[in-house]
């Protein structure tokens, strides 16, 4: 007979094969989209966000979707299509149209509503200006990419593998602090890789950037684990399998976005320049 440590090591490792064949589909998914850039990439970017909000929405309001919660969802979508059009601007006007609706709706989950959606029309800007229209947006999109999902596996195996003291307990019972180290251990030395590959900048930046992006990254992941720990929910959805939802799969790369961009704009000065701005030094 299997031992309880035995059936439990199982049972850990048993979404190991949902979690790569969502890998094998969304990856190349995106890959394009990075490329293409413009509409298809905002196109990407507003259906994936849309999604994770209506799981904020089902979160904080109640296990059904109304017709006004199905507004709020699409507006989400809109304020990303509008970016190639109108810019940064457009999306801000179309992400403070949508927080002010929210509140024409009475209710307790009003502010939490409202948090959502700011936070969201705010990831968006700073992913579909971290693109923009030149080839260093791929480029940053890489890095990013390559450096919280590195971050994200090497803390999933590391963490199983070794285990260990708890992270943070509290808020996600799963998370160890050898997890924590190894993600970001991985996370930075994918993004010192493709950074000293890609760009012409020194690496020792491109390693404390990509460490930041995966410090970034898993503080994102916590938070979500907290929020979703205050509503009680174990997962934010189902759609991925092996990860649960949107929400689960963005927590990391959305709060590094933020981080991308501030750091970006903050060397540049211009939105529109964010990936060169980050990636130039």
């Amino acid at each position: 007979m299997s031992s309880p440590d035995t059936k439990s090591k199982q049972r850990s490792w048993s979404d190991l094969g949902p979690r790569l064949m969502s890998a094998l589909v969304l990856l190349p998914v995106t890959a394009l989209a990075l490329f293409l850039g413009g509409i298809w990439f905002a196109a990407l970017v507003g259906v994936v966000f849309a999604g994770a909000y209506r799981e904020w929405e089902i979160m904080v309001g109640g296990k059904t979707l109304g017709y006004f919660s199905l507004v709020l969802v699409g507006l989400v979508g809109v304020s990303a299509i509008v970016f190639p059009i109108y810019g940064p601007i457009g999306s801000l006007i179309t992400g403070g149209i949508t927080i002010l609706l929210s509140f024409v709706f009475p209710g307790n989950s009003r502010f939490w509503r409202a948090g959502g959606l700011g936070y969201v029309c705010l990831v968006i800007i700073a992913v579909l200006s971290m693109r923009g229209t030149a080839g260093m947006g791929i480029v940053a999109g890489v890095f990013l990419a390559v450096s919280v999902w590195m971050t994200d596996s090497a803390a999933f195996f590391t963490g199983r593998q070794v285990g260990g003291a708890k992270l943070s307990p509290d808020i996600s019972p799963s998370k160890t602090w050898s997890g924590a180290l190894g993600g970001l251990a991985m996370g930075t030395i994918g993004g010192t890789l493709v950074w000293a590959v890609a760009t012409p900048s020194p690496w020792w930046i491109g390693a404390a950037l990509a460490a930041l992006l995966s410090v970034s990254g898993q503080i994102g992941d916590l938070l979500e684990s907290a929020v979703k720990r205050h509503f009680r929910v174990k997962d934010s959805g189902d759609l991925i399998p092996g990860h649960g939802g949107l929400m689960d799969r963005l927590d990391s790369l959305a709060l590094a976005a933020l981080v991308l961009f501030a750091v970006g704009f903050l060397h540049g000065g211009d939105a529109g320049l964010v990936a060169s701005a980050f990636l130039i030094w």
